[in-house]
């Protein structure tokens, strides 16, 4: 499974993904994927941190960043996600193989933190914490116990308070 940054060209297979790892039973628009392209229109996704797992030179998963808001600072922390990955390539390591990356990336650009909102039995292993344990607090009240946090080297105690996401998200 090779990680690399999306680029031109990959939008088709990048919604395939997210269709995919997304799809339920009678839902016909994906909101991971109205997201995503959202983000792309807005030109909201960060580019270094827009990341592809590959397997044999074919898009097998996604997942993406984009700039928020925490408190009045629009420096230091990230929305993460969507993360999809096909349902045939789920469990074989390519979503945490993305999920490191993009730490991994965001840290070397200097970002404090990274947000989502995600399944904490998931993501804790990657050592997310519920987001109020760092100060911040969700968009939407009831959001708590799957608004998380992971901090990166360049973290402040003074980095938190309330958390907005890319104008996106608000569109769904």
């Amino acid at each position: 499974m090779l990680i690399r940054q999306a680029v031109r060209g990959d939008e088709t297979a990048i919604r395939a993904v997210h269709m995919a790892a997304f799809a339920q039973p009678g839902l016909t628009t994906v909101p991971e994927a109205v997201l995503v392209d959202g983000l792309r229109a807005d030109e909201d996704l960060i580019p270094a941190l827009s990341l592809v797992a590959e397997h044999n030179g074919e898009v097998a998963g996604h997942a993406c960043s984009s700039p928020a808001l925490l408190g009045d600072d629009s420096k230091s922390a990230l929305g993460f996600g969507p993360l999809g990955v096909l349902p045939e390539f789920q469990r074989r390591g390519a979503g945490s193989a993305l999920v490191h990356a993009t730490l991994e990336a965001a840290d070397a650009l200097g970002f404090a933190l990274v947000v989502l909102l995600g399944d904490p039995g998931y993501y804790r292993r990657f050592s997310f914490v519920p987001a109020e344990q760092l100060g911040i607090t969700p968009p939407e009240p009831e959001w708590a116990p799957h608004f998380q946090a992971r901090t990166l080297s360049a973290h402040k105690p003074e980095n938190c308070g309330a958390f907005q996401y890319a104008p996106a998200f608000e569109r769904l």
